[in-house]
């Protein structure tokens, strides 16, 4: 592509800003380069997002038969099962690696061959857009990178950080109990490198701009292979200084300012997303000033979300609700209720009372639970984050177990969908996956008990049955059918809460194209009760519920919610 003076100097202002008086001209050339010489890419449409989009969150391994690689099983599902229910795909990290499931890689370019290779992850291109991991923060302690700096040669013998174990490293915010530093021995003898998640996930020097170039070289050959979508993994941690948090520091914020100038440059259809499992206000950072990531995820939506539910009072998630900014034509939230790690428990953080959040990690460890540490500066230990599935989150409430737990799973997914936002749904959310123990067992990691990984004849038995996985799934695409068609769901429409009883969510979604609206109201607790809302326009209003498919007609402003029962409202007149 032909690079223009107007991108050369705001890509040379972006590397200016990380490397200060280091920066080197030598090393923008580099990036000018990679830029003109890139590969085509799949031309993806002008608009960013509409009110069609929808992502689905899954390992390549996730669906696995006897007869095919598993990116081409799960190909299969999708045709077979979900269709157009979804337009994008998260395929969890599918390179080589040597653990965590794929976030501790072995080898950036080339696709886990026991997964299948880059034509089944074109295949899948071609019917749906592609989201694709860059694990930028770490790599695996096996990558070529790590065994050349253990040998001094290149690539690689600049690479990794190596610290003085005298250091004072205790402002560090660390989401894991262990070490911050791991000792390896090298051929200039032991070393203790920087090591933030784990052993095998040993972090990357990014003050070395020949990294950086490196780095942004993988994220082009992504997109040549028609991934449309970059999740930034773990990017918050990115940059490391001795006697800071090394979490958001500038410098990781410029590192995402400049992918995204160079990721748009080369294909305007290009989205980033930023991974930041943090406090609320430090996940929203990520936004920029529109000049960052095109989207960020929730987080604390899902543990916010779990608490209205359970304890019946959706006062704490409406207040957050009413907090959001508007985040611009060019940016939105990625909603989600679950993914592949577990319910993060610090975005909480400013959110919840400690109380209600000790008496929530209570009750799901009687669901079945399982609760991961992490260690603080001081030491001490507290929970980062709930493993478990979010449907059996949903077992009880605060009173215990009870036989609501599809009613209440099902208002969690739809309350989720009529958020402003594009909607994403992991897929033992679609599937009402229970806990995984036979999983948590084989592999003794917490996180695995939301991983489970099923064989094509096992989705098969709980299609033909009745099952309530059958159920849930089939009420999931019923309902993602019907947000589809409506202009008031397009991510960037207006949204507002309204005032009701605390056992109410309750807002509007207002379309900035034609100025339709959808009145969204769900009843958060095991008991009828009647909304009311004082603004209905006087008299008897008549309106059609998307969900139930059929007319209402509000009486004095007062409407009867069943439990768990969601509406979505059009006002048709009186």
């Amino acid at each position: 592509m032909f690079l223009s003076d107007k991108l050369a100097n705001k890509i040379a202002g972006h590397v200016q800003k990380i490397y200060g008086v280091d920066f080197s001209e030598a090393v923008v050339n580099e990036i000018y380069e990679m830029i003109n010489h890139a590969g085509p890419v799949k031309v993806f449409e002008e608009a960013l997002w509409s009110s069609n989009d929808i992502i689905l969150i899954a390992y390549g391994d996730s669906v696995l038969s006897a007869e095919t690689k598993p990116l081409k099983a799960l190909h299969g599902f999708l045709k077979e099962y979900i269709g157009s229910s979804v337009t994008c795909i998260h395929i969890l990290p599918f390179f080589p690696f040597s653990s965590d499931d794929g976030f501790s890689v072995m080898d950036y370019m080339n696709v886990n061959p026991d997964l299948g290779d880059w034509n089944d992850i074109g295949f899948i291109a071609k019917d749906y857009d592609v989201m694709a991991d860059l694990v930028i923060n770490h790599v695996s302690q096996h990558h070529p990178w790590f065994k050349n700096y253990l040998e001094d040669v290149e690539p690689g013998k600049d690479y990794f950080i190596s610290v003085d174990p005298e250091t004072d490293l205790s402002s560090v915010v660390r989401p894991r109990s262990t070490p911050v530093l791991t000792r390896f021995a090298t051929v200039a003898g032991d070393k203790h490198i920087w090591t933030t998640f784990s052993d095998d996930q040993v972090d990357l020097n990014f003050s070395n701009p020949a990294l950086l170039v490196e780095m942004i070289r993988i994220m082009l050959h992504y997109l040549e292979q028609g991934i449309r979508i970059i999740r930034l993994d773990a990017i918050a941690f990115l940059w490391k200084k001795a006697g800071t948090s090394c979490l958001h520091l500038p410098e990781t914020h410029e590192v995402v300012k400049l992918l995204r100038t160079i990721g748009t440059a080369v294909n305007p259809g290009f989205l980033l997303l930023t991974e930041t499992n943090v406090p609320n206000r430090e996940n929203l950072s990520y936004f920029g000033a529109g000049d960052e990531a095109h989207m960020v995820y929730q987080f604390s939506l899902p543990p916010l979300l779990l608490h209205a539910l359970y304890s019946g009072n959706a006062a704490y998630l409406l207040n957050w609700i009413e907090t959001l900014p508007e985040p611009g034509r060019t940016c939105t939230f990625l909603n989600f209720t679950a993914s592949h790690d577990g319910i993060g428990v610090r975005p909480l953080e400013g959110l919840l009372p400690a109380g209600e959040i000790s008496s929530m990690l209570e009750s799901m460890q009687q669901f079945g639970g399982r609760l991961s540490l992490k260690r603080n500066a001081d030491g001490s230990e507290s929970v980062y984050e709930i493993n478990i599935t979010y449907f059996d989150a949903l077992k009880g409430t605060s009173c215990g177990a009870d036989d609501l737990q599809k009613e209440r799973f099902l208002c969690s997914q739809m309350i989720m969908l009529g958020l402003k936002g594009i909607p994403a749904f992991y897929i033992h959310s679609l599937l009402a996956t229970a806990n995984d123990y036979e999983g948590l067992n084989l592999t003794s990691r917490l996180r695995s008990i939301n991983r489970k990984k099923y064989t094509a004849e096992e989705i098969a038995e709980l299609f033909n049955s009745n099952t309530v996985n059958r159920y849930v799934f089939e009420e999931l695409k019923r309902i993602i059918a019907i947000r589809k068609k409506e202009a008031a769901f397009h991510p960037n429409s207006r949204q507002e809460i309204i005032p009701a009883d605390s056992s109410f969510v309750a807002l509007t979604r207002c379309s900035r194209e034609n100025g339709e609206t959808i009145i969204c109201i769900y009843n958060i607790s095991g008991k009828s009760a009647d909304f009311q809302w004082s603004t209905f326009t006087d008299g008897n209003e008549i309106f059609v519920d998307l969900i139930g498919d059929k007319e209402i007609v509000l009486k004095d402003n007062r409407l009867t919610v069943n439990p768990y029962q969601a509406l979505w409202l059009k006002s048709k007149g009186r």
